[in-house]
Order: structure tokens, then sequence, then C-alpha cells
């Protein structure tokens, strides 16, 4: 799943996965992915940390302390590269914190190592 609110930055995220052939669930906000969800357990959650409404570090938390999502390896993805926001972000849970602009080999070798 990659949750991420710019358009171009989806797209981009979704044909460097695709090509991998992984399958890829889109949601475009906290509340949108929270929703898809219920419906299906992604194997890795790619999160963008600036989103409308709540922000990446709070869905992160919440989706780790959550029984039914608390083992999906989520990776935070951001424009935010300071070591404070790299720090939120593994007191939030997430498994890993890549630095946006993400270069595809950068990426897969990232998701290889929890998929």
């Amino acid at each position: 799943m990659v949750v991420e609110d710019s358009i171009t930055d989806m797209e981009l995220l979704t044909l460097y996965l695709k090509k991998e052939g992984f399958v890829v669930v889109q949601a475009r906000s906290g509340e949108d992915a929270q929703a898809k969800l219920e419906q299906q357990k992604p194997d890795l959650i790619i999160l963008d940390v600036i989103l409308p409404g709540q922000s990446g570090f709070q869905l992160c938390r919440k989706l780790k302390s959550a029984p039914q999502t608390q083992s999906v390896p989520i990776v935070l993805c951001s424009t935010k590269n300071t070591e404070v926001d790299k720090q939120w972000g593994k007191m939030g849970g997430a498994d890993a914190y890549l630095t946006k602009p993400v270069a595809q080999d950068q990426l897969v070798e990232m998701i290889h190592q929890f998929i």
C-alpha cells in the first residue's frame, strides 16, 4: 500500500513497484488508508509523513498499536529529512525511513528487506 497525497509522487512510487511485480493499493490520506486497511492487509505500507488530516507519524503510531496491522512493515517516505524527523518515525514504530526523492533501486532494496 502506498499512502501519498501528491499525485506525482504516488504515480512514481506506484510505477516503481509495479515494475517489480508488486500489486499496489493507493490511498491519498490517512483516513483513506484506514478504510482500505479494513478490507485487506498489505504486505507493506509506504507512508508519506505530510498528509491531509492526520500526519503519517500519527497514522504510523495508530497502525503499529492496532493488533490487525501492528505486524505490517511501515516505511515512512518524506521530504522531511532531519534527524528529528527520522527519530519521530522510529518512535512511532516505523520500520524504515526514506527521504524523497526516492530512487527506484533504493525503494526496491528497502522493500526486499521486509518482504
